[in-house]
């Protein structure tokens, strides 16, 4: 679950990370009077989305008078920022973070993320803040510092240092910036992160370390103990697709394909989208069903899928284990009766009871088409979806 700079920073503020003051604005009449209450001539607007990319987009003003705050401010709420992690259409701008200026010496770029590979946590830094992290990781990699962190041994005195001598902190500040290492990790891992980034983290010129921005996002698995931040999700900024796979409890993205993939399992379920790609298809989302899936939630499934106007065809990709193929085709016949599937409709069954599960499609008497393997599967929903076109 990712959430907004605004609550991001309010969270960092608890564990002692240093922020600028700002207010939330959520309609154009609270601009001039949240403006009124920062200090200093120097504004800055913030659109509040969940996509990077905002100030290139138009999404940040710096201003230097109420009237022009208010005037940018304006015409920023209501507005849709298009960037490159945004929707092609873009992302509609329901509030705005109106927060003061500040004198920056230098800017730094910073992050916390669980490398999966390892179980470890990698703390990202460069004195190249500011800029996409991944731009600077392709034209100057050398620039990067990682290290990383065993979360059974905590974050290291000798690391924290580190990072400091490597960034060339000046010694003014390296006690500030030893605090905010260390309470961003404390961050991390009391509110079960999955990421925070902090770009930039600027050095000022009174020698604090200030975030000047920050993403953070959660692990959705661990937000159960989480209450005060399972509170701070902005539906709006999420796919309604992706909202209403949550209620059923299926793992859904939405993707711009027009291939609906079913899948139990979500390796087979990135195999299955590679193999839709690798024969020139495209898919139209992913969707993991789970190892115990019922009739209802193959039925939720196939409403989920259709309900993207997009979707010519359906590739139904079911290895079973747990889950029984018999149990699956079960579910699929009567889904498909209840909910009147108008699209191609692809089944590959491999597994426990994959025979008796191959009858029941074959004798139900619906367009279904059963494949013996993934690959012949894939080969099979481009050729119908193009037949379509």
């Amino acid at each position: 679950m990712n959430i907004h700079e605004y609550q991001a920073k309010t969270i960092l503020k608890e564990f002692g990370v240093k922020v600028l003051n700002g207010y939330l604005v959520e309609n154009k009449e609270e601009i001039e009077q949240k403006a009124k209450k920062i200090d200093g001539d120097i504004k800055v607007l913030k659109a509040q989305i969940h996509a990077g990319g905002r100030g290139k987009a138009g999404g940040v003003k710096i201003v230097s008078d109420i009237r022009q705050c208010v005037y940018e401010g304006e015409k920023l709420l209501g507005k849709k920022l298009i960037t490159k992690q945004t929707a092609k259409d873009g992302t509609l701008v329901r509030k705005l973070y109106i927060e003061e200026g500040c004198d920056i010496q230098k800017e730094y770029y910073l992050s916390y993320v669980l490398d999966r590979k390892t179980s470890l946590i990698s703390v990202i830094a460069s004195k190249e803040g500011g800029t996409s992290i991944e731009e600077v990781a392709e034209k100057r990699p050398e620039s990067i510092i990682v290290e990383k962190i065993n979360p059974l041994v905590g974050f290291n005195s000798f690391q924290v240092r580190g990072i400091i001598e490597k960034l060339e902190i000046p010694q003014k500040a390296q006690k500030s910036m030893e605090k905010t290492l260390e309470n961003i990790y404390r961050c991390y891992i009391e509110k079960d992160c999955n990421m925070i980034e902090i770009n930039p983290l600027v050095l000022t010129k009174q020698e604090d370390m200030v975030a000047l921005d920050a993403k953070m996002s959660f692990d959705d698995n661990a937000l159960f103990r989480q209450e005060r931040v399972l509170k701070l999700r902005d539906i709006y900024e999420e796919d309604e697709k992706e909202i209403e796979a949550s209620k059923f409890k299926l793992s859904y993205v939405a993707l711009d394909g027009n291939i609906g993939c079913m899948v139990n399992g979500a390796g087979l379920a990135m195999a299955t989208m590679d193999s839709i790609q690798y024969v020139g298809g495209k898919p139209a989302n992913f969707l993991d069903v789970g190892g115990s899936a019922t009739t209802e939630t193959v039925t939720n499934a196939f409403r989920l899928i259709l309900s993207d106007s997009n979707v010519k065809g359906i590739f139904v990709n079911i290895f079973g284990g747990i889950m029984k193929c018999n149990t699956i085709a079960d579910g699929i016949v009567k889904a498909a009766r209840e909910i009147h599937i108008k699209v191609p409709l692809v089944v590959r069954l491999e597994g426990t009871n994959e025979i008796e599960g191959k009858l029941i499609l074959n004798s139900s008497g619906l367009d279904i088409y059963a494949v013996n393997n993934m690959d012949d599967g894939a080969k099979l929903i481009v050729e119908l979806t193009k037949e379509d076109k």
